[in-house]
This record gives C-alpha cells, sequence and structure tokens, in this order.
C-alpha cells in the first residue's frame, strides 16, 4: 500500500505531538554550556522511563519518575567545542547541535539589562564585527506566573552575528566581549528582564514569607488574577481619593475651578504615568493640572508652550479656555497670543483622552525628554518638570488595568529565574533599582534578599556583580535629599555579602535620559571586576571606595578603598567637586576639597567650623562629580552620617 506524502506528514505530525521526550528549553542548538563545573542536564519523559545522555565522551543513564522529570549530572569539563548532545529514550531522540563549553552568565534586571545594543553607542561597530565573536544569548520570553513553573515559556539560543547581536542585552555583549577576548573562550548569556520592574518581582514567595518584614504584605497579596486586578482598582482609588469616595467631574468642570482646588489631588511630575505612584498599569483617560505663578508684565507677552510628547488626544485649557484639542507631535511647541496668561497663579489644565499608536503605557503623560517641558517668554523660561504637576485618573470613563509585574510580587522568580535552575553558570550581573528608588532604604533588606535567595535555590554562592544605579534626574543638594542616592548607598552596603561586586556609573550616566547609551563603559567595568574577583587574573582595576572620615575642628578627612595607585582630578582646572559639609545642625553646605599626598581627600567650608558630616555625589544627577582613581574610575557616592533619608519608612506594599 502506497502512503500518500499527505498522510506521512500527518502521521509524523501527530508522532511528534505525542512524543514524551522533553528538555528544559534551555538544552537547545547552539547553547553553551558551564566549564569546569558540574553540569545538571534535565528534563521530561514518559513516566519511569529510562533516559541516556550522551556528550562530549560521557553517557548517562537516568529513570524518569512518577511524573516524568529526571536529571543527569555531567562531569566537569573543559573548555571547547563544538559538540553534540544525544538525549534518547526507547525510540524517541534528541539530538542539540553546535554545543559550546564556556562561560555562562546571567544578566538580570530591568530596562537598562534588558536595553539592547542596536540601541546603544557603537552598535554598527560591532555589528560589523559580531560573527567573530565567540558570544551567544539565551533570550528568555517574558511571562508572569502566579506559581514557581518549571519551565520556560520560550526562549532560543542565538549566536552573535550580524544580523542577530542588535537584540542582544548591550550591557552583557560588552561584558562577554572583554571576558572572551581575556579568557580565550565562548561566552553565553541568559537574558532574563522586565524593563520597569521592581526588586520583589525577582525574589521568590518562599524567601519573601521567610522574611520578617515582608511576611505580611507576601501573606495578602492575591493568589488569583481576579483578586489582583480587584487590589488593583482599590489602590488606585485610595490612591487618587486619598481613601474619600469617588467624585467625578467633567473637563469643563475642573477647567473652572479655583487652583486650589487641585491641591486635593496627588502629585506628579512629567513622564507616563506607568511610574506615578498607583497609576501602574492603568489604561485610560485621565486630568494633569499645573499651577503657573507669573508676573503680571507677561499679560501682554507671546510665549511659547512645550509639553514634550504624549501620545494621547487632549484638551487643553489655561484659566478655563480650550487652547488646543487633539493629537500633539512629538515636542510639539504651542505658540500663544498675549493675554493667554494673567497675573499670579494660572491653572495649565490637561484631559488625556484616547491613546494613539504607542503602547498603552506611553499614552498617558508628559513624555519625552523633560528639558522640552517649560513655557518660554521673550526673556525667560520656566520649567513645568519639576514634580509640581497634580494628577487625577477619570473614573467616569472605562478603564481598566494590563496585568504587570509590579501589580503584585515575585511572579517574575516564577516565571523567568525558577526555571533556570539549576542550569550551571559562573554568575549573575544585575543591573535594576531605578524603580525601587522611592524605597531605597528598604532596599537595603530586599536586594540581599534576591542574592541569598538565588543562592540558595541554586545551592552555591554564585558571584554577584551588579552596576550602582547611573546620574539620572535633578541636582539638588543634601538638605532637599535624593532616593537615587540612597538608593546607591543601599547597593553598595550590599557588598558586606561574600562574593559580591559593584561598578560605579555616575559619570556615565545622562542626567535627562534614564536609559543612558554608554553600556560600553558598564560592560566593560563589570568584565573587569569579574576578571579579578572571579578568574583572580591581576591587571584590572575598580572604583574607589568611601572607607571612614576623621573629622577636625574645620575640615573632614576622607579615606577611600582601591584608591592605592593614588586620586585624581577630573577638571581641567583641578577644582574638586561633588563634596559637601555639614555641622550638628544637619545642615550642608557645598565644600571646598583637595587630594593629599597620602591619597586621601580634605573637605572644608567656611560656613561648617565645626564639621561632623561629610557627603559626596549626593544627589539624583551628580555630574559634577569629579574625583577618580588614577587609572580613570570614578569615586563611588557616599556620606559618613547615618540621618534619616528622605526613604526611610517607605515600605513594599
Amino acid at each position: 500500500m502506497r502512503i500518500s506524502f499527505v498522510t506521512l506528514l500527518l502521521i509524523c505530525l501527530f508522532l511528534q505531538s505525542h512524543a514524551q521526550l522533553t528538555t528544559a528549553k534551555l538544552f537547545a542548538d547552539h547553547m553553551v554550556l558551564q566549564r569546569n563545573q558540574d553540569v545538571p542536564v534535565w528534563g521530561w519523559a514518559v513516566k519511569n522511563a529510562k533516559v541516556t545522555i550522551r556528550f562530549n565522551g560521557q553517557l548517562t543513564k537516568v529513570k524518569a519518575d512518577e511524573t516524568g522529570y529526571w536529571k543527569t549530572i555531567l562531569k566537569p569539563m573543559t573548555a571547547g567545542g563544538p559538540y553534540i548532545m544525544k538525549i534518547s529514550s526507547g525510540k524517541e531522540h534528541l539530538v542539540y547541535n553546535d554545543v559550546m563549553l564556556g562561560e555562562v552568565w546571567l544578566c538580570a534586571g530591568q530596562s537598562n539589562m534588558e536595553f539592547q545594543l542596536k540601541n546603544a553607542y557603537g552598535f554598527k561597530v560591532e555589528q560589523k564585527n559580531a560573527a567573530q565573536m565567540p558570544i551567544r544569548q539565551f533570550m528568555v520570553t517574558k511571562k508572569m506566573s502566579l506559581e514557581p513553573d518549571k519551565d520556560l515559556s520560550g526562549g532560543q539560543w542565538a549566536k552573535a552575528d550580524t544580523g542577530t547581536v542588535g537584540d542582544f542585552t548591550a550591557v552583557g555583549y560588552f561584558f562577554a566581549k572583554q571576558l572572551s577576548q581575556q579568557l580565550h573562550i565562548t561566552v553565553g548569556l541568559i537574558y532574563s528582564n522586565w524593563g520597569g520592574t521592581q526588586v520583589e518581582d525577582w525574589i521568590s514567595k518562599e524567601t519573601m514569607l521567610s522574611s520578617t518584614e515582608l511576611k505580611p504584605v507576601a501573606e495578602a497579596l492575591p493568589t488569583t488574577w481576579d483578586g489582583i486586578k480587584q487590589r488593583v482598582d482599590k489602590q488606585l482609588k485610595e490612591f487618587a481619593y486619598h481613601k474619600n469616595p469617588v467624585v467625578n467631574y467633567t473637563t469643563e468642570q475642573l477647567a473652572e475651578q479655583p487652583n486650589a482646588f487641585f491641591d486635593q489631588w496627588q502629585k506628579g511630575g512629567n513622564g507616563a504615568w506607568e511610574w506615578q505612584g498607583k497609576l501602574y498599569s492603568y489604561r485610560g483617560e485621565g486630568f494633569m493640572q499645573r499651577t503657573i505663578k507669573l508676573d503680571s508684565l507677561y499679560t501682554k507677552r507671546s510665549s511659547v508652550l512645550h509639553l514634550g510628547q504624549t501620545d494621547a488626544d487632549l484638551l487643553l485649557y489655561i484659566n478655563g479656555k480650550l487652547i488646543r484639542k487633539g493629537a500633539m507631535p512629538a515636542n510639539y511647541q504651542l505658540e500663544l497670543p498675549a493675554g493667554t496668561w494673567k497675573g499670579g497663579d494660572n491653572n495649565l489644565l490637561i484631559n488625556f483622552q484616547s491613546q494613539q499608536k504607542k503602547p498603552a503605557y506611553f499614552g498617558i503623560g508628559l513624555n519625552g525628554d523633560w528639558t522640552n517641558l517649560f513655557v518660554s517668554f521673550a526673556d525667560t523660561s520656566i520649567t513645568l518638570a519639576d514634580g509640581n504637576w497634580r494628577i487625577m485618573p477619570d473614573l467616569s470613563k472605562p478603564y481598566h488595568f494590563d496585568f504587570l509585574p509590579n501589580n503584585t510580587a515575585f511572579t517574575l522568580y516564577n516565571a523567568m529565574i525558577s526555571p533556570l535552575v539549576p542550569y550551571a553558570m559562573a554568575g549573575v550581573i544585575w543591573y535594576q533599582g531605578e524603580t525601587n528608588a522611592d524605597r531605597a532604604f528598604q532596599y537595603r533588606t530586599t536586594f540581599p534578599m534576591v542574592i541569598t535567595d538565588w543562592r540558595n535555590k541554586w545551592k552555591k554562592e554564585l558571584p554577584f556583580l551588579f552596576v550602582q544605579l547611573s546620574s539620572f534626574g535633578g541636582m539638588q543638594g543634601s538638605d532637599k535629599g535624593s532616593n537615587w542616592a540612597e538608593l546607591r548607598e543601599a547597593q553598595t552596603m550590599t557588598l558586606q555579602l561574600p562574593n559580591t561586586g559593584m561598578v560605579v556609573t555616575t559619570d556615565i550616566g545622562d542626567a535627562n535620559n534614564i536609559h543612558p547609551k554608554d553600556k560600553a563603559d558598564v560592560g566593560l567595568r563589570l568584565a573587569n571586576k569579574a576578571l579579578t574577583s572571579v578568574y583572580h587574573l591581576p591587571g584590572f582595576f575598580e572604583s574607589p571606595l568611601f572607607s571612614s572620615a576623621e573629622f577636625n575642628n574645620e575640615y573632614a578627612l576622607v579615606n577611600f578603598s582601591h584608591a592605592d595607585n593614588g586620586l585624581m582630578v577630573k577638571d581641567k582646572y583641578g577644582y574638586l567637586k561633588g563634596f559637601e559639609l555639614a555641622g550638628a545642625d544637619h545642615k550642608f553646605y557645598y565644600a571646598q576639597a583637595i587630594i593629599t599626598s597620602d591619597n586621601k581627600v580634605k573637605v572644608w567650608s567656611s560656613q561648617v567650623q565645626q564639621p561632623v558630616a561629610v557627603r559626596y555625589a549626593w544627589t539624583d544627577a551628580p555630574i559634577d562629580a569629579n574625583l577618580f582613581s588614577k587609572e580613570g574610575f570614578p569615586v563611588g557616592p557616599f556620606r559618613s552620617d547615618n540621618w534619616k533619608g528622605v526613604t526611610d519608612g517607605n515600605k513594599f506594599e
């Protein structure tokens, strides 16, 4: 009997759909396995079936358990390849080609680790040479899960080449490039990131429940998606209305309200509503209001209103008069005639309506470069990017929530980390913290919790190297406080855990962009730390860090670690900047400073006769801080005091 091609194809598809032998998705063509370590290999088969694994001269046999799960351990192997891995069970066979033994690093965190090479400085050069780089990446598919998953929902290994390298993590790629050149091996990157996520998303529920501080909130979190929806809706209404009854107004009614009316609304800033308090994942319409105080002489002058970028249709009112209706293109400049403004308090009200073409989380809010958010007159400009907006969702209109990680906790650990265990790897590089800046004090607890949690799951003290937050935002002094500075401090304190390392990046940030494009220096610094502390190679350096301060009647003398070869000032005039001093009154003043002959820094101010505290680069964007090691690495931000900060008491809810 002759079988048609279609029938044969259907039989093959049927048999394939009923095949029982599989491995975890990490095991695939082009994968990189960790050299010089035991290498676990695992998967699923028919229950109680015998499974045979052949790889690089090793043959192991294992029996699946009652659930079909099986795992074997390959003995440590030196770097090399390409090899073929063959796995069989009965008549089923799996073959994985082009397998390399080298160094495997997990690249995890939020958007700055997720930031892809195609968006970074130097991409064109790297793309041209990518095929010669022994670098491979496994991109973990984004997913949330309320329970730990047994396997990833998707992902595959890709070799760096002209067509693929643009999608590699930029920080990870430059890190791997330096490692591969120094160690002469293939480097495999496991890319597991989700932009804008908080650290609590990456901790297991089990570990949160073991924490005295986090156990109550972990126990109270919903266990169903419907429960999460109800929780988020309740939080939104409590946030918007301060736990008072919901009252809805029409746009016309709001436009006629006095400025004092809006004082009851929540304070907000420029940027997507995605990052405005409890508005995370809110999909609907809303209002932003801003009071602008002007001298009466500006009533007779024309002006230009710059509102950055928004991707929603809008209604714009000034002092109760409709000025603009419809969508606004990016960086649109709205010319306003004389007479638009009045002397005293002016009421600027925006009603954001239906979104346009961008992703939902860009639809509401004033996005784009915050330097394009201001009112300009012929002789002056008034910034609108100082956080003095008032915001209110319009709950009279249809709205919903997208399920996103920060609506709850541990869902990314469940779906994007747990399935990776126990894949053999050299360590972790981590870039996260921006979303936790408002809870920086608590980050002293939660960030070390991630490290300890993952090490417990892998049952080994994985090297954990991380990026300290870069420069972004304002340059306010210590008297106003800085949540970003406090987050950097929490990261520095995490170095108390063994086998950890941190790289300082305040000199290569962008005060106007939370995603700086210089990822080459970030990756290089991480690699230098790895080559020193993990691979024990000489000749690689790192940033000096604060170790102690001595106070005399008129000055402070600051000591640093990792400054043995000397310190230097990066300034053509030789002036050291970024230091502040305070006395017993806790009031800080900008200070003068010099490097002493024994690699210390002497700090003084005529306004502080008896200093008791010294700070350096203690602001959101310390772009004027210019103290470096002789090797060119920036000194880490610090404070000598432990006075109450702006984030003390802020807790994960």
